[in-house]
């Protein structure tokens, strides 16, 4: 008895590799590169006051290659150019290492700063 396929000891051939060049691409979408350098900055961040609005992103991405602009809120006083910084090499270390994208550019948009509790002073009212 024969199969669909044809004669019973017939044997299938594995189909033939394709070339990587005539593969097909995956994209990844502007936001998900958004929300990986989001969450990226929020990492760099660490804890933010409560009344802090979360790092948010906004991604160009033309060629492979992607341009990101976070905006944040931090604590002041505080070495805001350290935190920036810190903010700027994260996101591009996990946005590179998480999409396998070329990172040519983070803009870190500081977009409030929050007067930060002094460390051991009494709640209430500061001079």
């Amino acid at each position: 008895m024969t199969s669909a396929s044809g004669a019973a000891g017939e044997l299938r051939r594995p189909p033939t590799a394709v070339p990587p060049g005539e593969r097909g691409a995956t994209r990844i979408a502007d936001r998900v590169v958004a929300k990986i350098a989001g969450q990226a900055a929020r990492e760099a961040l660490g804890a933010l006051s409560p009344d802090a609005e979360p790092p948010y992103a906004g991604v160009v991405v033309h060629h492979g290659t992607a341009r990101i602009r976070v905006h944040v809120e931090l604590d002041y006083p505080g070495d805001i150019g350290s935190r920036c910084g810190r903010v700027r090499r994260h996101v591009a270390e996990r946005v590179g290492a998480l999409v396998g994208m070329e990172v040519s550019e983070v803009a870190v948009q500081v977009e409030r700063l929050h007067l930060a509790p002094a460390h051991g002073a009494a709640q209430g009212r500061t001079r």
